[in-house]
């Protein structure tokens, strides 16, 4: 399986940054912003390919928080495709996903299926509505999750709710929330730019 996706090559030996894009973005959303705060990372960028109502997305729902669970689970076995194949091109050691939203909710599953595949997961805003099975492969792995109290579609105490899972599976989880929805504020963009450089 592959993608429609923005790259940038970055330094030999460098890490490999995977950002992926919230409904209705696209490859270049984050891409730019991908090497600004990671600069000489190879960078990768790949557009969803589900179409609602003209806005990309990389799976299928029905409503706003109802996912439709069959495509999720297709289209996560093809972005793991995706993920292992591009970093096998790389030769990356380190392997980062950065998801926004929509992009979030794919990254988060990519690492529930196949946990080997990203070592670094930045989840801006996401929505995990269901309980995921036990993933033991997420022990040491870093998660910076962040969000806004106020956001009308990720809600808090799921947020907390997925905090607390990646928590309970060993990773090493930082959360950084502000006050207010579901747009992205500079504090945001500090966090990761912070974890980012503490992972190095």
């Amino acid at each position: 399986m592959s993608y429609f996706a923005a790259r940038t090559e970055g330094r030999e030996g460098a890490p490999l940054l995977f950002t992926f894009h919230g409904t209705g973005g696209d490859e270049t959303q984050f891409h730019g912003l991908g090497g600004q705060l990671f600069p000489g990372a190879h960078v990768v960028s790949p557009r969803g390919d589900v179409s609602e109502m003209g806005h990309a997305r990389y799976f299928r729902r029905t409503g706003e928080g109802i996912y439709n669970m069959e495509d999720l689970a297709r289209r996560t076995e093809a972005m793991a495709t995706f993920i292992e194949t591009e970093t096998a091109q790389t030769r990356a050691d380190r392997v980062i996903g950065l998801g926004y939203s929509n992009g979030a909710n794919i990254l988060a599953s990519v690492a529930f299926a196949r946990p080997d595949l990203v070592d670094d997961l930045i989840l801006m805003h996401p929505l995990i509505p269901w309980s995921p099975d036990p993933v033991p492969g997420l022990a040491g792995r870093r998660v910076l999750i962040t969000a806004g109290r106020q956001d009308p579609i990720c809600p808090a105490p799921l947020t907390e709710a997925l905090a607390g899972f990646l928590s309970a599976q060993g990773a090493a989880v930082e959360m950084i929330w502000h006050p207010g929805g579901h747009e992205i504020r500079q504090d945001e963009l500090t966090a990761i730019q912070g974890f980012l450089g503490s992972g190095a």
